[in-house]
């Protein structure tokens, strides 16, 4: 008798390494350009702490995005992200290389994102995401999807979501609520 499929909580609480896609995940993929042809980009600030309290409580992070940007570059390093793969044509080429880099297995990573030059990566990790606005082929085989639109909340809900299936969460908001520290967070 086969083993009953994990359920998406079951998946979250094996995540060590979560990465996302940026235009459509981290902004809401609004590319908005200058009259000398730099792009400019949006990012939501309660994402940008949910990628903190991943660090906090022992979870990497890392972007895979097909655009190159130097905003991009700029919020990473803000936001400490480890791992940065900008101007990636291949994808599943650079996880690949992510994951000899930290030595964790697929099955180990997380991946949020919203259109089909995500779908290849989406499939190989243990744990897919999207937010509510992606396309309806990468909902189908998301194992989770948020309530928010890419840029507008989605990340700081996986970021959540993985928290608490790692029982994680209620420590760091005590934390934040002065009333607790953060010990038994990372491990």
């Amino acid at each position: 008798m086969a083993a009953a499929p994990l359920t998406a909580t079951e998946r979250a609480s094996r995540v060590k390494l979560m990465i996302f896609d940026v235009d459509g995940v981290l902004t809401d993929g609004g590319l908005m350009f200058t009259a000398e042809g730099d792009t400019m980009k949006a990012f939501n600030s309660m994402d940008g702490h949910g990628a903190k309290l991943l660090r906090q409580a022992g979870i990497d992070t890392a972007i895979i995005t097909g655009r190159k940007s130097g905003i991009v570059a700029v919020r990473a390093k803000e936001l400490k992200i480890t791992h940065l793969y900008q101007g990636i044509e291949n994808k599943p080429e650079a996880f690949a290389e992510l994951l000899k880099a930290t030595g964790l297995s697929a099955e180990e990573c997380g991946y949020m994102g919203d259109d089909w030059v995500d779908l290849a990566v989406m499939l190989k990790v243990g744990f897919a995401a999207a937010p509510a606005n992606s396309h309806p082929e990468v909902i189908a085989r998301a194992h989770w999807v948020s309530e928010a639109r890419g840029g507008h909340g989605a990340v700081r809900e996986v970021c959540d979501t993985l928290l608490r299936a790692q029982h994680k969460y209620d420590a760091l908001l005590a934390a934040a609520c002065g009333g607790g520290d953060q010990q038994g967070l990372v491990g």
